[in-house]
């Protein structure tokens, strides 16, 4: 995936930095499988490409996407993520690159897309539960096991991250194992006609966009607890190479055994729809099975993005762009306040549709990629001779192209948005810009602490002579 230069990263003026030391770290096992739940956690979710589209597309859809968007989107986590290995992650490489307003607003876009996909999880979760629990389907049950759901989920983030991590190899494991038994026991019945069913004039074109760019999307969410990774240099572009593998996969061999193993109905194709799939398949006891392994699964997608979402507020409060509160670690080492923000976030948008949530975390991730798309190539331009222990082995001109494929991805993106998701984003957008200046004017004001932690390495003052970045 690029180049490592050796050596221990230092910073980008060659500072080490001892926060990075705080507590346990993250090896590369439960890395892979953090990055796998932030961005996948098993094709859950991935129903609605077939109704959207059918089966010949949505197959399609789940090799090329990658390329087009997944891949260029992890190839430059892995490098500005070894660049700046601190708590973060997109937020310091948009400060450095464009300045302290424009890092804010990556925060504020990014930290609430991330609320908003985490909001999706307790959705999901009942979704696959409600056929064989018809009481999960609504009213008061419903809202009890969504508060009961985020209550546990929560609590297992305040543990810690290095918990976290091992939670999340073992649920991978439970909740990939199903599908590939389902995979072995439908051979007999595999009619490979039915993979290249498609009728372009039936294709539902924002529902197909937003339910591949979801499920393929979030690759630098893992940037935001690098400061919390063993030796980053090196497990972190590791770490992605084989997740992006294993999610790729993950999403492709479950969507050929269930277009090609039983009849199609586009309308079934719904989310929750791999369980009845499993059924038809296999039995009752698949069916079971596909079940847990999607509450499992949710439970893994919800503990990672949650993490991300939370250390991403604690590493703004140590560069003093939030509150200092948000520094606050538990005995544990987590953030306290970051996870508590998080888990009202999810609570306050559970009761939106799948659809919905969908289409609103894709429209505020989109402004959040753009900002990083630029980040990276000013910083290719502007400090070219900073330290970069991964490097993606082009120049400038090859790290622009790199980026046209994705941004042109946004804009259709973008452009298939219904009118209600882009007034609402657009609104969450128009408060960000509002909120800055009001947490300046506490700063300037004192009505709330705020520090830098100087265990972090300096940004600004140190890169190599004629280098400069903004302030």
């Amino acid at each position: 995936m690029g180049d490592y230069n050796g050596g221990e990263y230092v910073g980008i003026n060659t500072i080490h930095s001892p926060r990075a030391n705080h507590g346990r770290k993250v090896s590369v096992l439960p890395l892979v499988f953090l990055i796998f739940y932030e961005v996948s956690g098993g094709p859950f979710g991935i129903e609605d490409s077939v109704n959207a589209a059918g089966p010949l597309l949505a197959l399609a859809g789940f090799l090329i996407f990658p390329l087009i968007w997944s891949v260029p989107e992890a190839l430059i986590t892995a490098e500005m993520g070894t660049m700046f290995p601190e708590n973060g992650g997109y937020v310091v490489w948009v400060s450095s690159a464009l300045g302290p307003f424009l890092g804010f607003q990556q925060g504020w876009m990014k930290w609430l897309s991330g609320v908003i996909d985490n909001a999706l999880y307790p959705v999901l979760f009942l979704d696959y539960l409600k056929s064989g629990i018809p009481a999960l389907g609504g009213g008061v049950p419903r809202v009890i096991a969504v508060l009961a759901l985020t209550v546990v989920l929560t609590y297992m983030n305040y543990r810690g991250l290095v918990i976290v991590g091992w939670v999340a190899v073992l649920l991978g494991i439970f909740s990939i194992l199903p599908f590939v038994v389902m995979g072995f026991i439908s051979i007999p019945k595999l009619q490979p006609k039915r993979w290249l069913v498609v009728d372009v004039h039936k294709v539902d074109w924002n529902l197909y966009l937003n339910t591949l760019f979801w499920n393929l999307n979030y690759w630098d969410s893992i940037s935001t607890l690098v400061g919390e990774v063993e030796n980053p240099q090196k497990t972190l572009p590791t770490a992605l190479f084989y997740a992006l593998i294993l999610v790729v996969l993950g999403y492709f061999f479950p969507l050929l055994t269930g277009t090609g193993a039983i009849p199609l109905h586009r309308e079934s194709w719904t989310d929750g729809y791999f369980s009845d799939v499993a059924k038809i398949i296999g039995g009752v006891w698949l069916r079971w099975w596909i079940q847990g392994a999607a509450a499992m699964s949710n439970m893994g997608m919800f503990v990672a993005e949650m993490s991300s979402d939370s250390f991403q507020l604690l590493g703004m409060a140590e560069r003093g762009m939030l509150p200092e509160f948000f520094a606050k670690r538990s005995r544990y080492g987590t953030p306290v306040v970051g996870i508590l923000f998080s888990a009202s976030g999810v609570l306050l948008l559970s009761w939106l549709s799948f659809q919905e949530i969908v289409a609103a975390e894709n429209f505020m991730y989109c402004f959040g990629m753009m900002l990083e798309f630029i980040a990276f190539i000013r910083l290719r331009m502007i400090a070219p001779s900073a330290t970069r222990p991964y490097k993606i082995p082009v120049g400038t001109v090859g790290a622009i192209l790199l980026c046209v494929p994705p941004t042109i991805l946004i804009g259709v993106v973008l452009a298939f948005s219904s009118l209600k998701v882009m007034i609402v984003s657009l609104a969450a957008v128009m408060l960000g810009l509002i909120l800055y200046p009001c947490i300046k004017q506490c700063q300037k004001k004192r009505w709330l602490r705020f520090s830098t932690s100087p265990d972090l390495p300096d940004l600004h003052t140190s890169v190599p002579e004629n280098e400069t970045l903004v302030d």
